[in-house]
């Protein structure tokens, strides 16, 4: 068996998969005992707008996070006349789109370049793993206390979880779902437990995929499910005589079990979640990896109804042979993968509903090190964005000679965040107020970037 994979420092992939979700109905901790154990906390917290919850549009996103740091001097901003230590040795290509190069690693990429833009010129001033990846899935670099060791470790909530709280569900499915795993920083703070995201847990590659509280487990009969549900009914009636005096929350337990019950129950998110159904050949353009079967899940999901699809790939924490890893391995999945993700996506008519961002917590080093590695950098990498009616082969901003800084168009977390609000018809000055009475705006002071709207 294959050691388990860590970033730099030291968590394995399973470190952070403790936020998943629960069985249904069974010993412990069940989905819907999950949600309203924090509903007090989510009840608490409304928009500034009388938190009606409107939905803004009908785009969902697909935040692919690349978990580590793309090295992007080595992908998508290659500068090959710069000296050899900082150079390294692939090549740029040619794009579809006139003037856009990126690495000749990534052809099939290359090929679908109207679909997407990529952001050259973004920047941030944290480089540790934690913190950063903070800051890239919410917009706010955390504060003192901030512990990146908790599952989850959100100061502030996510943008999947502002989705799930502004938006809510479309039909049977939930509106925000991790896979293959959860991160860390997915978390929904303030906003409490319904906006939490439905953690999958399973890598969608694996031959006996399948996703927990979605399907009863094969041996429980149909008719002993029902029987179960009918003696939770019976003991609700006993608790809720007591618990209604001491919690006017209570009767919030029996929303979420029927909202769990019917997840598990509804044909709907059965079809969503059986990436079994898929063609095998469009299985295979995707790459059988787990990088390319999130991504064709991710398309399923959406397509059903889902607003916010994030995709946790590790890892790209290259202080090592970082040539050889993105060669052999990391650059010939994500090339198959997000390729066919666009291509998929434009095919099916479904690319300007669905916000594509592809990005780590921040590049690497444009300094080659003595291991033949790339470190953490924060002052200057590349994200690409596609899809939700944003400008396609579009270059934004630029870095400078040796992709150390950006020479124009500075662009922050925040602006990305911005972005994606915008883009999925919300407003990035809404408020959030906090149990604690607080009003915590949704972006923070961030602004669209001008370029792709």
């Amino acid at each position: 068996m294959a050691a388990p994979r860590t970033n730099c420092a030291g968590q394995t992939r399973r470190d952070w998969l403790r936020m998943g979700s629960f069985g249904l109905f069974g010993a412990g901790w069940s989905m819907d005992r999950l949600l309203a154990a924090e509903v007090s906390a989510s009840a608490a917290v409304s928009a500034s707008s009388g938190g009606s919850g409107q939905p803004g549009g009908d785009v969902s996103l697909i935040y692919l996070f690349l978990h580590g740091g793309l090295s992007t001097i080595d992908t998508f901003d290659l500068k090959p006349n710069a000296p050899s230590e900082f150079a390294g040795p692939f090549k740029p290509m040619a794009t579809a789109t006139p003037g856009m190069q990126i690495v000749d690693q990534l052809p099939a990429l290359a090929a679908q370049s109207r679909h997407f833009s990529l952001i050259r010129s973004f920047r941030h001033a944290n480089s540790d793993h934690g913190p950063a990846d903070h800051y890239m899935f919410t917009g706010y670099l955390p504060q003192p206390g901030f512990n990146a060791n908790l599952t989850p470790n959100n100061q502030r909530p996510s943008i999947g979880s502002i989705l799930s709280k502004l938006q809510g569900p479309r039909g049977s499915v939930p509106p925000y779902v991790c896979l293959p795993q959860i991160h860390p920083s997915t978390g929904a703070a303030y906003l409490g437990a319904t906006a939490a995201p439905f953690g999958i847990d399973a890598d969608p590659n694996s031959p006996n995929f399948a996703v927990r509280d979605v399907l009863p487990p094969l041996t429980l009969p149909a008719d002993r499910l029902q029987a179960r549900r009918e003696l939770l009914t019976q003991v609700d009636r006993f608790q809720k005589s007591a618990e209604m005096a001491a919690n006017r929350h209570a009767q919030s337990v029996g929303v979420f079990r029927q909202k769990a019950f019917e997840l598990m129950t509804s044909p709907a998110a059965k079809q969503a979640f059986d990436i079994h159904a898929e063609p095998a050949k469009l299985r295979d353009e995707y790459g059988r990896h787990s990088l390319g079967q999130s991504c064709l899940m991710a398309r399923r999901l959406v397509e059903a109804g889902v607003r916010c699809v994030t995709i946790d790939h590790s890892n790209w924490d290259t202080h090592d042979n970082n040539f050889r890893v993105l060669q052999e391995t990391l650059l010939p999945q994500l090339n198959t993968a997000l390729a066919a993700l666009f291509r998929d996506l434009a095919d099916r008519g479904m690319l300007r509903k669905t916000l594509v961002v592809v990005t780590g917590e921040f590049g690497r080093t444009p300094r080659i090190n003595k291991n033949a590695g790339r470190d953490h950098w924060g002052p200057s990498f590349t994200v690409l964005v596609g899809g939700g009616g944003l400008a396609g082969g579009t270059i934004v901003g630029a870095s400078d000679a040796r992709a150390e800084r950006p020479i124009t168009d500075p662009i922050g977390p925040e602006d990305l965040m911005a972005t994606i609000v915008s883009c999925l018809g919300l407003n990035p000055r809404e408020e959030f107020i906090t149990p604690d009475g607080r009003p915590v705006s949704v972006v923070n002071n961030g602004r669209p970037i001008r370029q792709l709207l």
